[in-house]
């Protein structure tokens, strides 16, 4: 899995029915709304309708996702989350 943190990250849309993905670590959470993925250039999500996995092999780093396609936005890591908790209690 230390190949897909150097794997060069990248997303291709076709249309707004297919996004393909590369330079995925991992798969954190899916169902038909979203999908938050882990990736080489940071934690991506993935927003629409009807969505499904039509391809997903996390050796080659590579997630195909179908359905009709919203958005794609990165968010901040989880770490920066807990950074800001932290600011909260002090």
């Amino acid at each position: 899995m230390a190949q897909n943190s150097e794997q060069e990250h990248e997303i291709r849309l076709k249309g707004r029915k297919l996004v393909e993905v590369t330079g995925v670590a991992s798969v954190e959470s899916f169902d038909v709304q979203e999908f938050v993925l882990t990736t080489s250039g940071g934690p991506l999500r993935i927003t629409g309708s009807d969505l499904n996995m039509k391809h997903l092999d996390l050796d080659k780093g590579e997630v195909f996702i179908e359905g009709t396609l919203i958005s794609l936005a990165y968010v901040q890591d989880q770490g920066k989350k807990k950074s800001s908790i932290k600011k909260l209690f002090r």
